[in-house]
């Protein structure tokens, strides 16, 4: 292992011991809540399809809403100012300070602030920030940055919290339950925020057509800070801008389901500022508030940073319809592990992080955490604004591969990796991507492939130069692949009822030869006429390194190939639901809309396939029966995704099995995920929570099976038994 990758793998290490239990209790905790808030919320889909919408509207017209904005603000009273990036921003925020005399900021939570390092402008300028937000306020004091979007603090366990406090105020009676930290920080808070000369927010939303800001928060906190003191600063990307008041109740009804499960936010505040409330001098008690003045200055600063021209980049231009939910953190399995300060940047953290780095701070900052998303797309369908979150992170890690300078190793793999991809790509990224290629290799040798790739010197050179676990083991290569096993066999089937084409995935051709053989004799066995063909890979793979040329030569490959058996009536059935996913989404970027539509409308993943054969009358007779037999089932994650997981379960209970079926989120092998010496230990940790639950006296004695090649090495890594592809169960 190199130092680097070393060092980050330490780190990984460190923050899965000290952050990590927090983080997991409070982000399951979010998920948990959120899927059952959205459950309860019949048109869910509808306001997300609403939201989106809203967004594509509002960052095409960006320019001309600017305007409209800046001439609703100044006749309301207030100024606008657009700021070019952070330094301009800091310049006229320091000067606002200034002209308020102010010694103290109050603040309310804003990431977008945490972006321009405000805090640290100001307080250079000798003017004392108070954060006011708790989770804000904590991390103010520990010196520490965000771990979470919208929980900065949730690294923290109450008790780290309790003695924290107990060391910088050192109060009589120190506190220790939530209710009294919490009481405990809303009266030292209350105090800084009365003593305040400029109150400074964020803002969820602004309407372009009134002025209106929409601020959401739990604790109440910014409508202090934006009413207490008598100038109020708000400070916001211009992303945040939408046409009208009209528009925020979509996003009212998505955001604090998305990010913490309520149906509504505790306190959401629609200002528009200046508010005539009157001024507030906490050591006049005798004047009436009717006789108070009411001349309040307010400013708004719009941030661009970046933002003008990720809007005129296609890839990231998705980014920006982010809301700030935190959904893609929650429901990320490594994300629960360790938190935003692995899976982060300098101020953006989480799935969509990627994405803010990558346009705000540049492709440097992106690549130092972009490896965390392992492109399982369980974030897309729980994002309120549907953003392909997972592309955008390929497209980075693309532009980072293509940033690289070739080293001295690229020799060793040149002849081995005909992608489409430059030199400098990492090495390990280029053997992961072109595993199809090895796999070819490793079968037309094997088995001496298998007996040399498992030897002491081959092991360290792999972990050496490739950054491959020596912990992991390596697939075991079969001498016959599938393609070759069906052409060297007669079909069994006299008067098919339909016919497929079984598409032979690497690790089904190369490495899983059994359950390939087990879907043609299951598809055999109900009346279907089963050809398995020589075809490409679906460019899975190198998708996952990041190696968008090649994979889009690969999809175009496979759809010719898949085409001609299309046109002749056949439907495609997939075995591995990664490379489904490559044809139901990925494809959709690759291909010709119309290719790509007809491949999604004929392919299906082979348990979907039984199911549909079994509803219409096939004779269930013909497969291997349960008869009550035991079953720990795991779905994979794609397959989750794209909702097939109940047509598993439903075919294995049909044909007698007990099934019960994991409600783990994820397995934490990911692909090549799992291999790399970097993350082995994350990837370990994440599988540990599925381990034990199949290792309940419930669970102890049944037969695991699971639908993915990720799944399944996971699983026999993390078990002292044996996994099965669920094809290979009911087979006969």
């Amino acid at each position: 292992m190199s130092k680097g990758r070393g060092d980050k793998a330490a780190e990984i290490r460190r923050l899965m011991a000290t952050e990590g239990p927090a983080i997991e209790e409070n982000t399951k905790g979010f998920n948990r809540k959120r899927q059952a808030a959205v459950a309860d919320l019949e048109n869910y889909e509808e306001l997300r399809t609403r939201a989106r919408e809203i967004k594509e509207d509002a960052i095409e017209r960006l320019p001309e809403l600017i305007e409209q904005l800046r001439e609703s603000v100044e006749a309301n009273g207030g100024t606008l100012y657009l700021a070019d990036d952070a330094a301009d921003a800091n310049r006229y925020l320091r000067e606002v300070a200034d002209d308020a005399e102010a010694e103290r900021v109050v603040k309310s939570k804003s990431m977008t602030t945490e972006e321009l390092d405000v805090n640290d402008a100001l307080q250079d300028d000798g003017v004392d920030v108070v954060e006011t937000d708790l989770g804000e306020w904590v991390v103010q004091l520990a010196d520490e940055t965000p771990s979470h979007l919208i929980a900065p603090a949730i690294h923290r366990s109450q008790e780290s919290i309790a003695d924290l406090f107990e060391t910088i105020f050192d109060p009589d009676d120190p506190p220790e339950t939530a209710d009294e930290l919490t009481s405990f920080a809303r009266e030292r808070l209350g105090e800084r925020i009365r003593d305040a000369d400029v109150g400074m927010t964020g803002a969820n939303f602004v309407a372009a057509d009134s002025g209106t800001m929409a601020i959401v928060t739990s604790e109440g906190n910014a409508r202090k800070c934006a009413v207490t003191p008598d100038t109020h600063v708000a400070v916001t990307g211009v992303e945040k801008i939408v046409p009208s008041t009209d528009d925020l109740s979509p996003f009212l009804e998505l955001l604090a389901r998305s990010g913490t499960g309520q149906d509504l936010t505790a306190y959401v505040s629609l200002f528009t500022p200046p508010v005539d409330s009157p001024t507030l001098d906490f050591d006049d008690d005798e004047t009436p508030l009717s006789e108070r003045d009411s001349d309040r200055d307010f400013h708004l600063v719009l941030i661009d940073n970046g933002r003008m021209a990720m809007r005129e980049d296609d890839q990231l231009r998705e980014t920006l319809y982010c809301i700030r939910c935190g959904q893609c953190s929650n429901s990320c399995a490594n994300f629960q592990h360790v938190g935003g300060h692995a899976f982060g940047g300098e101020t953006y953290s989480g799935g969509i992080g990627t994405g803010w780095e990558a346009g705000i701070e540049g492709l440097d900052t992106a690549a130092e955490f972009n490896d965390f998303c392992t492109g399982c797309s369980r974030c897309v369908n729980g994002c309120p604004t549907k953003i392909d979150i997972p592309w955008i992170n390929t497209v980075v890690r693309d532009r980072v591969n293509r940033g690289e300078k070739p080293e001295g190793y690229d020799f060793l793999v040149e002849g081995l990796t005909p992608d489409e991809e430059p030199g400098g790509l990492d090495l390990d990224k280029r053997l992961f991507g072109n595993f199809e290629t090895l796999a070819k290799l490793g079968s037309a040798t094997a088995p001496v492939s298998n007996w040399i790739a498992d030897t002491g010197p081959a092991r360290w050179a792999l972990e050496r130069v490739a950054g491959v676990d020596a912990r992991r083991d390596l697939p075991e290569f079969q001498r016959e692949t599938l393609v070759d096993w069906f052409e060297n066999r007669a079909s069994t089937v006299s008067n098919p009822t339909r016919e497929v084409v079984l598409y032979p995935d690497v690790y089904t051709n190369h490495v899983q030869v059994e359950r390939g053989k087990a879907a043609v004799r299951t598809l055999e066995a109900l009346g279907v006429s089963v050809r398995v063909p020589s075809v490409r890979s679906s460019g899975r793979a190198p998708l996952s390194q990041g190696m968008i040329a090649t994979a889009e030569e690969h999809a175009h490959d496979v759809y010719g190939s898949l085409a001609e058996h299309i046109d002749a009536g056949r439907d495609v059935v997939v075995i591995e639901p990664s490379d489904l996913a490559m044809f139901d989404r990925e494809y959709e970027r690759f291909l010709p809309e119309a290719s790509a539509e007809r491949l999604q409308e004929h392919s299906y993943e082979i348990m979907e396939y039984v199911y549909g054969l079994l509803e219409n009358g096939a004779d269930a007779d013909a497969l291997r029966g349960g008869d009550g037999h035991d079953v720990a089932y795991h779905s994979h994650c794609q397959q989750r995704t794209l909702g097939l997981e109940a047509h598993t379960v439903t075919v294995l209970e049909d044909l007698g099995y007990d099934v019960l079926t994991s409600d783990v989120e994820c397995c934490g092998m990911a692909g090549s995920f799992g291999y790399k010496d970097t993350y082995y230990e994350l990837s370990m940790d994440v599988g540990d929570d599925l381990a034990e639950q199949f290792s309940t006296a419930e669970a102890r004695d049944r037969t695991v099976v699971a639908s993915g090649t990720s799944c399944l090495e996971q699983l026999d890594a993390l078990l002292s038994r044996p996994s099965t592809h669920p094809v290979e169960l009911i087979a006969p």
